[in-house]
């Protein structure tokens, strides 16, 4: 069964003339006239695209791991080989269990796999994981190709390979793209965007062949499904299909029905408005299948995210928490417009758009609302002239290229659940398909109404925009190379914005540079008052120096802001610890594990201050919590065994020592504390075996010489005691220890 095909071929107009000469363009040769392709290279054009686009990102490939990279591949333990694969379907994106409060709710099992698998062929090696991304990206793009032929033959009912190369060719090199392609969590758009397209050229089959139309309906929303576990986004290619289904397919004119419906125009026949009524049973059955399905994948998404939504601070997205629905609206069309204008002009590309980035819009004579009305303006004019387009196959093609557009962007439109961004360049990477689409039938109109006169000119233009447009692509990729360069753009772009600050004192701190690491903290608190991480992380540094008054009150200040805040409670633990305040600190290290039970760090400084408290009893409950959620916990398990050591508990010490070198085998200090250990229990031979060991891994250590000549000492091994002091003092020739033994075992000598 094949539906109907157009009824009307002629839409009445009130300027014939204008009508004639728009009708005109519908002829392949004038769509494909716009776009200097010769013949022969057609066949190629899914090589060519692919190779563009990655030619266009290629400067990726050298990138390291950075900004969100850390949390979803570096630490993430997910993609470790001895993580059961299991964890990928129970954890977040970043490796946080789904049911756990903290968790953002972005189920991507398939992205993680990616990731995991990336892990195993080559190890955390960045290129590898920036190679497959620009692979994706190149695959993407020879997909919108195909998506763009499909649409364009169906729309015109003829084909226009050149006009479809071209909306593809400005995909590949469109540098919005770029925070997708360089940035390695940026996997999850592309998988999706890969899946996407397949889920919609499997729905043209599915409405052309009736033959195997249920097979590719039904696989269709399966490849939804798939394009969903690589990214939320995903699902909306289900109501994509369903724009398609109506406009290409059944032919639905909604200018026709809307001047029907308001006009009354009683010369306007039903077959007309609704030319598929003959078909009116096949639609309504792909139509209830396709929404069945999304039904289904929406209801299994609910059910994975535990029937609640991701909990966000203000910073994260100020204009969802803004109490006054008015200046809410506001401020939201300010970020549509702000999207718009990314995609027109991606010149101001930026990591991260929050905090302070984008301030809110508050008073009536912000002249950013000039923008907002600009918007409303473009944005209704694109509507109307959209509906009233007087050729009904552009009409057509318009509508589905808004579809593109809009129904992807839904999820990060703040129109159904709050989301945790302002703007992010990410979520644009789908809607770029229909603007893309949009701006190749405007060169065409464009085209038809100059008359062919410049036509040239117009094919001159569309080549300097490709080429700006790539050479911008390879410029923005060279920005995501490290996290210096990419912070460092971020604050050309947006200066205001505390979280780039934040980011550039971190990676400064990371470095050892801590006064431009202080600097960047005090400036994104200034910016933003209630930035608790950096205040955080301010007090560390200041802790570090010796500034104990100043850190405490920064953590105080982060904990009052979120009282949850569990590395602030610790932190101030051992602020007051060192102040001397033993009462308070104790009180801050409970109240960290109050609010993260899973906390080995706190349990080893709670250990620590019990040491010096001398509760040695509750000192090693502490250290034994800590190793027991962490048992490659090194610290805790000596500061365990020395402390019994200490105390003369040298069994329990031993026990301790060897039950922590089941799990760290190859660690020095743990075969030298239990080598001192059995060495004070007389056990000598095993005593010495221990430390040729921590020797023989860390042999430039001149207390494991020192400690071993003693050893020797003890044991009447005059010579080999000797030969450990004088090597402790080719390695540390001011060691006093191992010249005091020394000096002593030549006075046993004497006398012996």
């Amino acid at each position: 069964m094949v539906l109907q095909a157009d009824q009307n071929k002629n839409t009445t107009c009130i300027d014939n003339g204008k009508c004639q000469l728009l009708c005109s363009g519908l002829k392949t040769k004038a769509w494909d006239d716009l776009v200097p392709v010769p013949k022969c290279l057609l066949p190629w054009s899914s090589f060519l695209v692919f190779a563009v686009a990655v030619l266009c990102f290629s400067n990726s490939i050298y990138g390291e791991f950075v900004f969100d990279d850390s949390e979803a591949v570096i630490n993430n333990l997910d993609l470790k080989p001895d993580t059961p694969l299991t964890n990928i379907f129970k954890n977040d994106f970043w490796g946080t269990k789904l049911t756990h409060n903290a968790s953002h709710k972005s189920y991507r099992p398939l992205t993680v796999l990616t990731f995991r698998i990336n892990y195993f062929a080559t190890g955390l090696q960045p290129c590898s994981f920036h190679i497959v991304n620009i692979l994706l990206h190149g695959t993407v793009s020879a997909l919108v190709l195909k998506v763009m032929a499909a649409v364009l033959n169906k729309s015109l009912e003829e084909e226009a390979p050149r006009a479809a190369f071209l909306s593809a060719f400005l995909f590949s090199v469109h540098p919005i793209h770029t925070e997708s392609v360089s940035a390695v969590v940026g996997r999850a758009d592309l998988l999706c965007g890969i899946f996407f397209l397949l889920s919609f050229l499997c729905y043209v089959h599915a409405s052309n062949d009736m033959e195997v139309s249920l097979l590719c309906l039904f696989g269709s929303i399966f490849l939804a499904g798939l394009a969903m576990l690589c990214k939320e986004q995903g699902i909306t290619v289900i109501g994509v299909c369903c724009v398609y289904d109506i406009i290409i397919i059944c032919k639905v004119d909604f200018f026709d029905v809307c001047r029907t419906a308001f006009k009354q125009q009683k010369n306007m026949s039903l077959s007309a408005m609704f030319p598929f009524k003959k078909n009116f049973s096949l639609f309504c059955m792909r139509q209830s299948i396709l929404t069945l399905g999304g039904c289904s994948l929406l209801a299994l998404r609910w059910y994975i995210m535990g029937a609640s939504t991701p909990v966000f601070q203000q910073v994260d997205n100020p204009a969802s928490f803004e109490e006054n629905i008015f200046v809410r609206t506001i401020n939201y069309h300010y970020i549509y417009s702000m999207n718009v204008w990314l995609l027109f002009h991606p010149y101001w590309l930026c990591f991260d758009w929050s905090m302070g980035c984008i301030p809110l819009i508050q008073t009536s004579n912000d002249c950013r609302l000039f923008a907002v009305f600009l918007f409303w303006i473009f944005f209704f004019h694109l509507i109307y002239r959209t509906v009233s387009h007087p050729d009904r196959k552009i009409r057509r093609l318009l509508y589905l290229a808004l579809a593109f557009i809009l129904v992807p962007f839904l999820p990060a439109s703040n129109l159904f659940f709050r989301v945790g961004f302002v703007v992010a360049e990410r979520v644009l990477y789908l809607p770029s398909i229909g603007f893309c689409l949009l701006v190749v039938i405007g060169m065409k109109q464009l085209n038809t109404l100059l008359g062919g006169n410049y036509h040239q000119s117009l094919q001159c233009c569309i080549f300097i925009l490709l080429t700006v447009f790539g050479i911008r692509c390879i410029q923005r990729s060279a920005d995501w190379k490290n996290e210096e360069t990419l912070f460092g753009s971020g604050l050309k772009v947006c200066p205001l914005n505390a979280k780039v600050h934040y980011n550039i004192a971190k990676n400064a701190a990371d470095g050892g540079d801590r006064e431009t690491a202080i600097r960047g903290y005090q400036e994104a608190i200034r910016l933003n008052p209630l930035y608790d991480q950096a205040m955080n992380n301010l007090a560390n540094i200041l802790k570090d120096q010796g500034k104990l008054m100043e850190a405490e009150k920064l953590l105080l200040s982060a904990i009052k802001i979120r009282p949850d805040f569990a590395a602030a409670w610790m932190n101030l633990g051992i602020v007051q610890s060192s102040l001397k305040k033993m009462n308070d600190a104790e009180r801050s290290y409970l109240m960290a594990l109050r609010y993260r039970k899973r906390y080995p760090d706190c349990y080893y400084n709670l250990g620590n201050l019990y040491l010096e408290l001398k509760q040695h009893d509750d000192a090693y409950k502490a250290w034994r919590n800590a190793t027991s959620l962490q048992p490659t916990h090194l610290v805790a398990w000596n500061n365990m065994v020395i402390m019994l050591d200490s105390i003369g508990h040298l069994s329990k010490a031993e026990s301790v020592a060897r039950e922590a070198l089941h799990h760290l085998p190859l660690e020095a200090s743990l075969h030298f504390n239990l080598a001192n250990t059995l060495g004070k229990a007389g056990k000598y031979s095993e005593s010495e075996k221990h430390f040729l060991t921590a020797i023989q891994i860390n042999g430039s250590n001149p207390t494991y010489h020192t400690n071993l000549g003693v050893l020797y000492h003890r044991w009447k091994k005059y010579q080999l005691a000797e030969n450990a002091y004088k090597r402790a003092l080719d390695l540390k020739p001011d060691m006093k220890s191992a010249k005091d033994n020394l000096r002593l075992l030549y006075k046993t000598l004497s006398r012996v």
